[in-house]
């Protein structure tokens, strides 16, 4: 007993000296916070609930954004058409300024925001109306938008809620563009009984706030005249307009629209100044913007050339991609030039100059330019369009052995 007593107790002193005390504690190490997780960029999903409905939208972030640089962003309200609405929050991504975005983002530096109206109602309603104007509230302080910079779009049915939005809010725009729309709305004829009147309210409305107006010449959805009358108003009341009609294009004149380089950067020009895009508003001695109106019909082709047959005949062969894989053939038929190909499709080649074709009935971003070697055979063709290229060889022929 006595030796167990000796032993339990040599035991406890042992464990006791390793036992870690208050002197002999280890340092503590000091509490690394844990960092944010970046925030993502891209098109990301949202949704807001209003007098107890959830809406989804989106909302679309440049991958250079960041949270933690607290730089503010130019941001666009961009509304959609008829064909997108639903209550999924997406689909609407898929046409106009989003769809441009996809195709080159490097030229919309934009945070934009996307709302989607539901299957059975309008842009023009206020409910909806309010459902815009609060996801891009919401959005602006969240991701930094500009006051400044803050700027209105819209398509067809989007366009008359942009109108409508335009007019109640006149001093949050810096700019607005609208594509294929109006203010007479097509579910509600008696509007143009005030056709005399009606554009002129809309106009005095904004002021100089700078309007770009798209229409196509061959809309029968949306009429041209919606457009031309909200151009003439606006010249008439001294205001900032532009009126593009596309030669030739139906409806959907909105993915040509959106397609021009130079509409990111008329945006982006004009910043917003109370003081001087409403003049009534305006500080003694400052001198407001002056008015500009400008209407312009865009050919939906360059004008074409007539080449000699000889010439033609030279550009008459078989392409190939790089692995020897047939693309196209190229023939003529009488003074034209035609091409077919793998599925046995024929386009119409128009020259635009003596090497430089376009499709005649096809895209008109398209171009076709046949190269040449230093004894000036002709060795591949090149087409490109605004967002790639790709390269045929021109297959050797007994001729050219």
């Amino acid at each position: 007993m006595l030796r167990f007593s000796r032993c339990l107790a040599i035991s406890l002193a042992i464990g006791w000296a390793f036992t870690p005390g208050p002197a002999h504690a280890a340092p503590a190490k000091p509490h690394k916070p844990v960092p944010e997780p970046p925030q993502e960029t891209g098109f990301l999903n949202r949704k807001i609930d209003l007098h107890g409905v959830t809406y989804r939208y989106q909302v679309y972030l440049p991958e250079e954004w960041r949270r933690d640089d607290r730089k503010q962003w130019p941001i666009i309200l961009f509304l959609h058409g008829r064909g997108e609405r639903g209550s999924e929050g997406m689909w609407q991504t898929q046409i106009g300024l989003p769809q441009a975005v996809r195709d080159h983002p490097e030229r919309w530096p934009f945070v934009i925001v996307m709302p989607q109206c539901p299957q059975a109602s309008y842009w023009t309603d206020p409910e909806m109306q309010a459902i815009a104007m609060t996801a891009l509230d919401r959005e602006s302080e969240e991701f930094h938008g500009d006051p400044q910079r803050t700027y209105l779009s819209g398509i067809s049915l989007g366009g008359y809620g942009a109108w409508e939005l335009a007019r109640q809010n006149p001093h949050r725009w810096a700019a607005i563009a609208i594509a294929a729309s109006g203010v007479f709305w097509s579910y509600a004829p008696e509007r143009w009984q005030e056709a005399a009147t009606l554009p002129a309210e809309y106009a005095h409305a904004l002021g100089r706030t700078p309007v770009w107006l798209f229409h196509g010449s061959n809309d029968t959805v949306v009429l041209p005249r919606e457009s031309e009358l909200m151009y003439q108003a606006f010249k008439a009341a001294g205001g900032r307009v532009r009126l593009w009609i596309y030669q030739g294009l139906p409806h959907d004149c909105w993915t040509r629209a959106y397609n021009e380089p130079d509409l990111p950067r008329w945006l982006l020009d004009h910043p917003l100044d109370h003081l001087l895009d409403h003049p009534a508003e305006s500080k003694p001695g400052a001198t407001p913007p002056p008015a500009f109106a400008e209407r312009l019909v865009i050919p939906l082709h360059p004008p074409s050339i007539k080449l000699s047959n000889a010439l033609l005949d030279t550009y008459v062969g078989e392409y190939t991609d790089p692995k020897g894989n047939l693309v196209i053939t190229v023939y003529r038929q009488g003074n034209e030039l035609f091409e077919k190909n793998r599925q046995n499709e024929i386009t119409e080649l128009a020259a635009e100059t003596q090497t430089t074709f376009f499709y005649l009935n096809g895209v008109t971003t398209t171009r076709l330019v046949f190269e040449r070697d230093p004894q000036d055979h002709v060795t591949a063709l090149v087409l490109h369009d605004d967002r790639h290229e790709e390269r045929w060889e021109k297959r050797i022929t007994n001729s050219r052995r």
